[in-house]
This record gives structure tokens, C-alpha cells and sequence, in this order.
């Protein structure tokens, strides 16, 4: 069997408001024409999750909340504290834990660089993959029959994009 994974990046927050914690940063203006433009590339490519796990902050929630307004059908989303500003490590965690073939998780960087660098067997041949900029998008894919059961260095990398690269509305 082969299970699908989607790592996206939050897309780009304000940093305007000083009295905003971390956790509380909303998108700006790019940012919420980014994620829109994330989530028409998945659907149109048919990379379509079944299952997504959010960071609860503000941004990804709201990242989410664009992006998946894009798709086709609704998705099981579950927003995930232990997400917020995650390394690898639980991110992995939090993923093994998941039971539908095709799964988006929604993080920060630096956490959300490291994790696709871990999982992948190759890097894509991309700029952007090493730094990976805000809305930035990983479509991998591991030939195991259950996440419990994924490794390190495991997965083979479909696609990766950043928004910039879409059509601009």
C-alpha cells in the first residue's frame, strides 16, 4: 500500500501587531492569497487529503481554513498543540498516530524543514526545499501499509512547490 504525505508550511504572518503572542500571529495579506493558491495546486493534481493535523496556532489554523476551502470534499482535521513550533521528532510522533492513507500536517519551520529532510530519501531538486518559505508544500509518498509502521529516509518525494510559483490570482 502507499500512503501520502503533505507538509506545508504555514503561509506568511503579520508581524504588525506588538501585543500578538507567537501563538497569535494572524496571516497577512500574502499570506491569505498564498494558501488559497496551495490548495488549488493539490486539488488540481489530485493530491487530496483525507486527514489533516494543524499546529493550533492562529496562522495555521488559518492557513488550513483557506487552503482546504479549495478542496473537493471535506477533510477529518484535528488541530494539534503539541504541533506548535514541533521538531521532528513529534512530528513523527504525531503522524504515526494517523489512520488515513493520505494526510496533510500543517507546521512551522523550523521543525517542518528538518521533518521532510528526515523522511525523504532523496531531497527534490528544488531552491526552496532547504529553507522551505512560508505555504511551502512537500508531497511525499512511503510504501508502508500503516503510518505507525513509517521510518526515517523512507519516502519519495511526488512534488514540491512554493506559492510563487502558482498562477496569481
Amino acid at each position: 500500500m502507499t500512503l501520502r504525505l503533505i507538509l506545508t508550511r504555514h503561509a506568511k504572518s503579520d508581524w504588525d501587531n506588538p501585543l500578538h503572542s507567537d501563538h497569535e500571529r494572524p496571516l497577512n495579506k500574502r499570506g491569505r492569497k498564498a494558501a488559497p493558491r496551495i490548495g488549488g495546486w493539490l486539488a488540481g493534481n489530485g493530491f487530496l487529503p483525507e486527514q489533516a493535523l494543524v499546529s493550533d496556532a492562529v496562522r495555521t489554523r488559518e492557513t488550513w481554513a483557506l487552503l482546504s476551502a479549495e478542496l473537493p470534499a471535506s477533510v477529518v482535521t484535528s488541530f494539534v498543540p503539541a504541533l506548535y513550533g514541533a521538531g521532528p521528532e513529534v512530528m513523527l510522533a504525531e503522524l504515526r498516530r494517523a489512520s488515513a492513507p493520505s494526510v496533510i500536517m500543517i507546521g512551522h519551520n523550523p521543525g517542518i524543514a528538518a521533518f521532510a529532510g528526515q523522511v525523504l530519501r532523496a531531497r527534490p531538486e528544488h531552491e526552496g526545499f532547504a529553507h522551505y518559505p512560508t505555504c511551502a508544500t512537500l508531497v511525499a509518498e512511503f510504501d508502508i501499509d500503516t503510518w505507525s509502521a513509517l521510518q526515517p529516509g523512507t519516502g519519495s518525494a511526488r512534488a514540491f512547490v512554493v506559492p510563487r510559483e502558482l498562477a496569481q490570482d
